[in-house]
């Protein structure tokens, strides 16, 4: 069973598909309030270590490299925990991972949405 999982900004007005929305960077967004935001959870514990993050920088040719070092981060016991609660959600109806990034696609909600997928 696929589940319905996605990715968007969270600077974006929310969509009437969107489900339950969860924000899963680490950082609160510059410039956004959270009634602004429209919420379900925020997840930061499931984000990339500040190491990583900045290791990685968004850059297009480390992404790959990010994701694998993630899937190993995500493996540690409180990350683990909040990766299986995102899980939960996600079985329960449409989850819409946000993120702050100017590029979701590579971004590690986009690394979390493929584990969640599959």
């Amino acid at each position: 069973m696929a589940l319905k999982v996605q990715v968007r900004r969270v600077y974006d007005p929310p969509g009437p598909g969107d489900g339950t929305r969860v924000l899963v960077d680490r950082l609160w967004p510059r410039g956004l309030t959270k009634a602004k935001a429209e919420l379900d959870e925020w997840c930061k514990q499931v984000a990339p270590s500040p190491e990583l993050r900045k290791w990685y920088g968004h850059d297009p040719s480390r992404f790959e490299e990010f994701a694998r070092r993630y899937h190993i981060e995500l493996e540690q016991p409180e990350r683990s925990e909040a990766l299986a609660h995102l899980l939960e959600l996600a079985l329960h109806g449409t989850v819409t991972l946000l993120t702050a990034t100017k590029q979701p696609e590579i971004s590690g909600a986009e690394v979390l949405a493929g584990i969640l997928r599959h």
